[in-house]
């Protein structure tokens, strides 16, 4: 009875994990600046979960305008395949339709360059989105290239932030947004983990000035929380105790 129990309190706890369903991304729309045509973007795969940023220009997003992304992980691959030019490929999170013209933008950017060129410098980067988006300034193209004016840079990644991408290499990334947590993983490993209060939008890809960058194998779930420990347990876990349960929860979630 008493291992009954435990495993029932033990079933509470652990989230319930969904199967990832492919993101379809036929009914994906391009925002660009200025005047929403600075991507190519060309969707393909057998799910229409693959899409190709083809052009070298100005920043641009390719996004779901009928979807919010809060509450949900991301998953998927991103590949530059060319060894032409070093510049930015990334996503937007919390992004609404024409956001990127704004003159009241409000979304979250994670961008990552490949070689320095200053101002720009080489890593993966977290930035805030705030403001006026309608002007320019220069080679730094309204804050876009160097991380100024209504881009400001919050957090640079863990082994990454002075790192750029290789030519034709496929990166593993998983992204999770919620209400209070954005968290990048490339290959498995956590590059940034930010915490705060973020509005809700779309997700999107996100490319500056790089053209031939594949994005594939799209997927996306649902984020669940789980229930906090029940105070009982280590009464039914007889003689577990909280501390080893809580050890076992830590390894399980690695």
């Amino acid at each position: 009875m008493q291992k009954l129990l435990l495993v029932a309190a033990v079933s509470i706890l652990i989230p319930t994990i969904s199967q990832a369903a492919p993101v379809d991304l036929s009914g994906w729309t391009e925002n660009g600046r200025p005047n929403n045509n600075a991507g190519t973007w060309t969707v393909q795969g057998v799910n229409n979960d693959s899409v190709v940023q083809s052009s070298n220009g100005n920043p641009t997003v390719f996004f779901d305008p009928t979807a919010n992304s809060q509450g949900t992980s991301l998953g998927g691959s991103i590949t530059v395949e060319t060894t032409g030019d070093d510049d930015f490929i990334g996503f937007v999170l919390g992004y609404q339709s024409n956001e990127i013209n704004s003159t009241n933008a409000d979304f979250w950017l994670i961008d990552w360059k490949q070689n320095d060129q200053s101002p720009a410098v080489d890593g993966l980067a977290l930035s805030k989105v705030s403001g006026d988006l309608t002007t320019t300034s220069g080679s730094s193209n309204g804050g876009w290239w160097n991380h100024a004016g209504p881009i400001s840079e919050v957090q640079r990644a863990a082994n990454l932030g002075s790192t750029g991408w290789n030519d034709n290499q496929t990166y593993l990334f998983d992204i999770i947004f919620t209400s209070a947590l954005i968290e990048v993983k490339v290959d498995g490993v956590t590059e940034l983990s930010y915490a705060g209060s973020f509005t809700d939008g779309s997700f999107g890809f996100y490319n500056f000035s790089q053209s031939q960058v594949r994005y594939a194998g799209i997927t996306q779930d649902v984020v669940t929380t789980p229930v906090p420990l029940p105070a009982a347990l280590p009464l039914l876990a007889g003689g577990l105790g909280i501390l080893g349960f809580a050890g076992w929860r830590r390894r399980k979630s690695v």
